[in-house]
């Protein structure tokens, strides 16, 4: 009799079973096989939150198939994704199976490769327990804001409506930011730049201070820079001072979950949703010319900076045998993993350095090619050498004024000659300054330009600075980010400006409302705070029955008084107007949203029903 090792995702199968051999038997779950009755809440909350779970109706086929194999295996062995949701998976697979809790028939897989697998089966353990109830913990308090608050908002503002416990603080973080940008006032400045020449070479300069080094009060307007040009207009603009040194500019750690996911959408375009659609193939196995079925990348759900001791050494080889010793560091690096991190799994890495993207190209798609290359060369570059950099900055006086100019030259490419991590925002020029420059040298003024300029508002969220913001701040888990934007997406609360994030009124109404009658639950701290319990009742430090029993009690308290509160009234969403003229009744028409973006509606429905496309150049903004 073989044993049965049941897995998750069918494209999982033929590489598990590549690396076990005859005497297993492989076979998938689908996913989760067991959850709550979607018509009701399904948590008794009179009775210590006990779950009514049901057999999911469209899984019918599959627990058959699986009860008759694991009828007919030696053992069975439950190989579900190695975090909180697939240890829940596990619990309920046991359970519809009819499998000892108390037998070690659990078994992980942090890469699906060779020594992933047998490493895996190698260590069998108990279904972990804690973190089942850290999983059910979550799952009580989620299903209890969902199935109270969505219909709250149906009825107080409009159907089809949703909130969320992670889900409405992200959007809150949307929100409160517009607010900012709404709320700034711009200011003018100016800035005084000397273009000067130096042995054939021109650089720029900037206007800093006095003569003596005192930074100048912000320039607020025209005439005062205009004087400060016309009094240096003829000056001797002369090296007072040069300083030269070097720095070290080390690489960003390997790849979490979030910061692939911020990584992916700066340098590729890639939404989170896809990125991680794209990392679970890589990680469950591709099919690779000459190879087979083979998991290219380790698990992708994680917020630990470990690399195995197996992996850092393969790396190093590789480094070596490429690029030569002086690209290694002269010791080795080791990335420090946030406190709160889950230390089960390692950073993302590709499972086998010596699949280098080019080689694999043709068995990969685009989108899989793009993903793989980015992880693959984040995750060498990081244990590669610094780049070292020769800096020189040089202040330069002009009558009774400083400007100053700084720039660097790379003296050593170290890691970079592989990978360079994007930016959010562009960072300051860096001046090229000639090498010839020396204290005491008169330059040549080629031009003295005063620039205006304008402060600028905070920055709207972008997909990567939204998935940042959330992981900082301990909101939700990184593997949550992708569907929590999606669904604040659909629901038509935020919309996408370009590349930024931006709130719409049916947005700013929710989460108002939310905020003012729910404060409590969705504030940053406290959902982060929610989040911490629930990784100490997976280390088994709390209990989930108390848990989930504290957040009701306050829970249902403010709900109660909303009810109250808000009792026969509903809020109004406000409507944007335009100056397009509905031809049947005369009155403005208004822009609406549905389910194929947006368009324009007559005000005066129901007596007027007509309804128009937006004009192109509103589409287009």
């Amino acid at each position: 009799m073989a044993k049965l090792v049941i897995v998750e995702s069918p494209s999982k199968i033929n590489s598990v079973k590549k690396y076990l051999g005859s005497g297993y038997n492989v076979m998938a779950s689908k996913g989760h096989i067991r959850d709550l009755p979607k018509s009701k809440l399904g948590v008794d909350i009179q009775n210590n939150f006990k779950l009514q779970y049901i057999n999911m109706p469209d899984k019918k086929d599959v627990i058959k198939s699986l009860k008759d194999a694991a009828a007919e295996s030696e053992q069975v062995l439950l190989a579900t994704d190695p975090d909180r949701e697939g240890e829940a998976i596990s619990w309920h697979l046991a359970h519809i199976l009819g499998l000892d809790l108390n037998e070690e028939n659990r078994i992980c897989f942090n890469e699906i490769s060779e020594s992933g697998v047998k490493a895996g089966i190698k260590n069998p353990h108990k279904i972990d327990i804690d973190l089942v109830d850290a999983q059910q913990a979550r799952r009580v308090i989620d299903r209890i804001v969902g199935y109270k608050l969505s219909p709250f908002l149906w009825r107080k503002v409009k159907s089809g409506l949703s909130a969320g416990r992670v889900q409405t603080v992200a959007l809150r973080l949307i929100v409160d930011r517009e607010r900012e940008v709404l709320a700034f006032k711009s200011e003018e400045y100016w800035t005084v730049e000397a273009k000067l020449l130096s042995s054939r070479k021109t650089f720029t300069a900037k206007l800093y201070g006095n003569a003596n080094g005192e930074k100048l009060p912000v320039i607020s307007e025209e005439k005062a820079a205009n004087d400060i040009v016309a009094a240096i207009a003829d000056a001797e603009f002369r090296v007072s001072d040069i300083k030269k040194g070097t720095r070290n500019k080390h690489p960003s750690p390997p790849f979490t979950t979030s910061t692939l996911q911020q990584e992916a959408s700066r340098k590729l375009g890639f939404t989170g949703q896809r990125t991680m659609r794209i990392a679970q193939q890589l990680y469950e196995g591709i099919d690779i010319a000459g190879y087979g079925t083979t998991g290219l990348i380790t698990y992708m759900r994680t917020d630990s900076l470990r690399i195995s001791e197996e992996a850092r050494t393969a790396a190093n080889n590789f480094i070596m045998g490429k690029y030569g010793e002086k690209y290694l560091p002269s010791k080795p690096r080791y990335f420090k993993s946030k406190s709160s991190a889950q230390d089960a799994h390692e950073a993302i890495r590709p499972t086998n350095v010596d699949f280098e993207p080019e080689k694999i190209k043709a068995s990969l798609t685009a989108e899989q090619y793009k993903l793989y290359k980015l992880i693959w060369e984040r995750f060498l570059a990081s244990l590669m050498a610094a780049c070292v950099q020769n800096t020189v900055s040089t202040d330069i006086i002009a009558g009774d004024y400083m400007f100053k100019a700084s720039g660097y030259s790379v003296k050593f490419d170290g890691f970079t000659v592989l990978y360079e991590e994007g930016k959010d925002e562009e960072s300051a020029d860096s001046v090229t300054i000639p090498d010839t420059l020396k204290i005491g040298d008169v330059l040549k003024l080629k031009s003295l330009v005063p620039n205006q300029h304008f402060t600028q508002p905070p920055a709207r969220y972008t997909e990567p600075t939204l998935i940042k913001a959330l992981d900082e701040n301990g909101i939700g888990r990184p593997s949550t980010y992708a569907p929590i934007l999606t669904n604040i997406l659909q629901r038509n609360y935020i919309e996408r400006e370009k590349k930024t994030l931006k709130p719409t009124q049916l947005g700013m109404v929710v989460s108002d409302l939310m905020i003012e009658y729910f404060k409590q639950i969705f504030e940053v701290k406290f959902t982060a705070g929610l989040e911490t319990k629930l990784d100490k009742i997976g280390n088994g430090d709390l209990d989930w029955i108390d848990t989930v029993n504290d957040f009701y009690k306050d829970f249902d308290a403010l709900y109660k008084k909303a009810e109250e509160s808000l009792d026969g009234k509903r809020v109004k969403v406000p409507t944007v107007e335009t100056d397009v003229v509905c031809e049947k009744c005369g009155r403005k028409m208004v822009v609406k949203s549905g389910r194929f973006g947006k368009f324009l509606a007559c005000p005066g429905y129901p007596e007027c029903k007509n309804t128009k496309p937006m004009p192109e150049d509103e589409v287009k903004q």
